[in-house]
């Protein structure tokens, strides 16, 4: 059976890669062409694209859910302030307002201050903040475990065959009950 005839004008330089490519051995202008629209016209290109695109997507909502997570330390870190300052800052008499203000704008250029520098080194106190709460290998481990020393294997019947389970300390973070 005869194949369609098809005439296309192309771009010089595309041709010339074309014409190059049809001088190797084996290989034809249309055999090119050809397998290039195969590829062009298949499903699974289609389905290429759309996992490209779910990818992105998904770096999208990772991000987003950095930046919620951020907004949403930055918002309480603000408010339990705000909370703080207004609980504990008794009201000032009349002859100290004056004396007050002049201190408070001081204050706020030396924040101000601050803040260029820390935002100039690119530093991130929320950063550090997150940093700081972020989960650590001993929290999930006993020294035992990130020591290298061998789990207990459970029984059969259900009981512990070796030490207790880590109990954590004051020093690492339970509560004391008294």
């Amino acid at each position: 059976m005869a194949k369609p005839r098809v005439n296309v004008h192309i771009a010089s330089e595309v041709f010339a890669k074309l014409d190059a490519a049809a001088n190797r051995p084996g290989t034809s202008e249309a055999a090119i062409v050809e397998a290039a629209l195969r590829s062009f016209l298949s499903p699974e290109r289609d389905d290429q694209r759309d996992a490209a695109i779910i990818r992105r997507l998904d770096r999208c909502d990772r991000r987003l859910e950095a930046l919620a997570r951020d907004v949403l330390v930055a918002a309480e870190t603000l408010s339990q302030f705000v909370r703080y300052y207004l609980v504990i800052t008794p009201p000032l008499p009349e002859a100290d307002k004056d004396a007050a203000r002049a201190l408070g704008r001081d204050r706020y250029d030396y924040f101000i201050e601050q803040l260029a520098q820390r935002l100039a080194a690119g530093g991130s106190l929320l950063g550090e903040v997150t940093e700081h709460f972020a989960p650590e290998a001993n929290d999930f481990f006993t020294s035992a475990d990130l020591a290298g020393e061998p789990l207990p294997s459970p029984r059969s019947d259900g009981a512990a065959d070796g030490p207790v389970p880590h109990e954590p300390t004051a020093k690492e973070g339970a509560h004391v009950r008294t």
